[in-house]
């Protein structure tokens, strides 16, 4: 696997942190590292989009890429027409990620909100771009209520287009977490039949890149070059 693609179950999420902790990872176990956000939304024309943010946090040896910037928080597809700038297309997005693939061990394609969000007047989404790049597409889910349902919708979303459901990461794991985020941990697995691969701390994006870059390995397991434990993580917060 060279090319990732990264996909919440919704917005707010902690997706962009999530592939911060990737790409720093991945960097400390000796890859080269891009990072491509397809459509960037809610930003202005001078401010540091996702991308950038993942290159603040995991180092600037990460390759920090954006196709399109829009600048209301609405959906792609819905951002462009409002702006009347050019909507994203799946084959800009594989194209781009194959040459970033070139000059990369790992490139790491950020989507925006959901999987299933549109990306133009046609309906595509990040999952016509998985599908051209014949890429695998980690789910970050968040861990409270209703995070079984957004999940397993998911991962049916992708084998419905032959697509492969990697892994699921808890993009924002509670310092106190109530009893549907602890019994989430064991069920989440077994309801969306992917692996758990991880838990990234809620409030780690407010680390300084220093920090953030120590601590990021702890948080992933070994398929994303990290150290986390399930077995250990799910002994510690078992209900």
């Amino acid at each position: 696997m060279t090319i990732l693609m990264i996909s919440g179950t919704g917005t707010e999420i902690g997706k962009t942190v999530t592939t911060a902790a990737v790409a720093t990872a991945a960097t400390a176990a000796g890859l080269t590292v891009a990072v491509l956000k397809p459509a960037q939304t809610g930003v202005g024309p001078d401010e540091p989009g996702d991308a950038a943010e993942v290159a603040r946090l995991a180092g600037p040896s990460v390759t920090a890429e954006e196709l399109a910037r829009y600048p209301e928080p609405l959906a792609p597809d819905t951002a462009a027409r409002r702006s009347g700038l050019t909507p994203v297309s799946p084959r800009a997005v594989a194209e781009a990620a194959h040459r970033l693939d070139l000059s990369h061990d790992l490139v790491l394609v950020e989507g925006a909100g959901g999987l299933l969000v549109r990306f133009d007047e046609e309906g595509n989404t990040l999952a016509d771009a998985a599908r051209l790049l014949d890429a695998p597409v980690l789910i970050v889910a968040p861990a409270g209520l209703g995070t079984l349902n957004a999940t397993t919708l998911t991962a049916e979303a992708l084998r419905a287009r032959s697509l492969t459901p990697w892994g699921v990461v808890v993009g924002s794991w509670p310092a106190d977490p109530d009893l549907a985020s602890r019994c989430n941990l064991a069920d989440l697995p077994k309801s969306a039949g992917v692996p758990l691969m991880g838990a990234v701390p809620q409030g780690s994006g407010a680390l300084a890149p220093a920090e953030f870059r120590t601590a990021a390995p702890t948080w992933l397991g070994p398929m994303l070059h990290g150290t986390w434990s399930e077995p250990e993580f799910l002994r510690t917060w078992q209900p």
